[in-house]
């Protein structure tokens, strides 16, 4: 064939290069795994096995199966069969270990021994960009994002899915039933090897029902009344979209809004949002070294007490508040159109008559104030307002500190954007890399394990389309 590009004889003798090392080009990214594992004090960070046992069969260090790990979720492979396959065919792996090709059960065995190790090794990345000055910024965007477990959703029970799949059972047995009486009643037309099979299936849901109730009396036990068969951490949780869900984690980010590096991460089985803006802003504080932090998140992160948490520990939170005010569907004012009076404590309704404090209360651990006008009845545009005998208003003891993140968040009319543009992206990616199983463990710590593999090699390729390898690999060596 002329006029294409041809490839060589596959009888012909090739002279390859005299060393492995001559296969991997200095900008390799499988040199950065090289030199950042190398410069960790992996018995610090808590590593098993860094020092080897005097006796038995020699065990492979600790670094060769950790950078075996950082080069397999850098390129998508996380499965610890399909690694033991790259050592013996990949010329990178087969550098970055020096042509050593433990088996899947030993790789394995690593990721599930030294979960809360490679968590460390993960925040000692993040702290060599702070020391890179990549974390100088001052702002990060914190968000969650719902990822699969290995658990599948028929293998989770709820009140309501057990008592769903007791009707469909019973309701599979009634029509057994039934076939079994039109047999009775004219015994040609279903044969006995039919009659026997539906013994057997009749015999069989009878069972389920019986596995069904014991699942239902361990579900009272349980403190959020669910239950994971495979993964017994994983938990049932609602999407974006409506009326689906999946069985897994919430997994939470914090991520520096100038370079776009995770700066902090916790995976958690809540399906909600609403408890985790203080705890990952001071994780966030942490990994950056800055105390006067300003925090973005969305409307799910709306909560008093976590954003006065936030203030309390030098933060600038900044989280917009969900409008669904009632009165305001109905075409009636809402809170917003009454101005509170600090020096006098009172609010001034849209009417202009003042709302007197009249009485305190504790709901759900909070103590409010309940507020409300003597000349409501007479007011001439009640019918705006409330269908009640007053209109009462309800302040948190800390409204101040609700009023002044609303305040900032009048100045920064970015927030929306520039939180989306930053946090929600990584989340892109990772699933993307992670691929249709999201995680390949079970159990919240051995997840978290992994998250944080996901979390390194996301960062470590951050790095090096920002700096290049080459320079990466010398700030490392300094």
């Amino acid at each position: 064939m002329t006029r294409f590009v041809e490839g060589v004889d596959r009888t012909q003798s090739i002279l390859f290069p005299a060393t492995l090392d001559e296969y991997v080009a200095e900008d390799n990214p499988v040199r950065v795994i090289e030199a950042f594992v190398d410069t960790l004090d992996l018995a610090r960070l808590g590593f098993k096995g860094t020092t080897p046992a005097q006796t038995g069969r020699p065990s492979y260090h600790p670094g060769i199966l950790l950078k075996i790990y950082v080069y397999g979720y850098l390129n998508r492979v996380q499965s610890s069969r399909r690694l033991e396959n790259e050592t013996r065919r990949n010329v990178e792996l087969m550098w970055l270990t020096g042509h050593l090709s433990p088996d899947f059960k030993t790789i394995a065995d690593f990721r599930k021994e030294n979960g809360e190790a490679i968590r460390q090794t993960c925040r000692q990345f993040v702290m060599l960009c702070q020391q890179l000055n990549m974390l100088d910024g001052g702002e990060v965007a914190i968000d969650g994002s719902k990822f699969k477990a290995v658990n599948n959703r028929d293998k989770n029970f709820t009140e309501r899915k057990l008592s769903a799949r007791i009707e469909q059972v019973e309701e599979s047995i009634g029509r057994y039933l039934e076939e079994l009486e039109r047999a009775d009643r004219q015994p040609g037309l279903v044969s006995k090897v039919r009659v026997e099979h539906i013994k057997e299936k009749i015999a069989s849901f009878k069972r389920q029902i019986e596995e069904f109730n014991e699942l239902g009396k361990q579900l009272q036990e349980t403190p959020d009344k669910q239950i994971s068969l495979t993964d017994p951490d994983a938990r049932s949780m609602a999407t974006s979209g409506r009326g689906t869900g999946m069985v897994g984690y919430n997994v939470q980010t914090a991520v520096d809004t100038t370079h776009h590096l995770i700066v902090a991460h916790e995976v958690t089985n809540e399906g909600h949002d609403r408890a985790q803006l203080a705890n990952m802003g001071v994780l966030a504080q942490e990994s950056m070294r800055q105390e006067n932090l300003t925090v973005m998140a969305d409307r799910g992160y709306f909560n008093g007490p976590e954003i006065q948490a936030c203030e309390q520990h030098g933060m600038t939170p900044l989280v917009p508040k969900s409008l669904t005010s009632g009165n305001r569907a109905r075409g009636q004012f809402d809170k917003q159109d009454f101005v509170y009076l600090p020096e006098s404590d009172e609010y001034r309704c849209p009417a202009g008559q003042r709302a007197i404090w009249r009485y305190s209360t504790i709901d759900k651990g909070n103590l409010i104030h309940k507020y409300w006008s003597s000349a409501c009845p007479q007011c001439p545009i009640k019918s705006q307002c409330t269908t009640g005998v007053n209109r009462r208003i309800a302040r948190w003891e800390h409204e101040d500190v609700l009023e002044r993140m609303q305040t900032r968040l009048t100045k920064r009319t970015d927030m929306a954007i520039v939180r989306r543009s930053t946090v929600e992206h990584p989340f892109g990616t990772l699933k993307a890399w992670m691929g249709a199983t999201h995680f390949l463990m079970k159990t919240l710590p051995k997840v978290r394990a992994e998250m944080s593999l996901h979390v390194l090699a996301y960062n470590m390729k951050r790095m090096m389309n920002i700096m290049g390898v080459e320079m990466l690999i010398a700030a490392m060596a300094e």
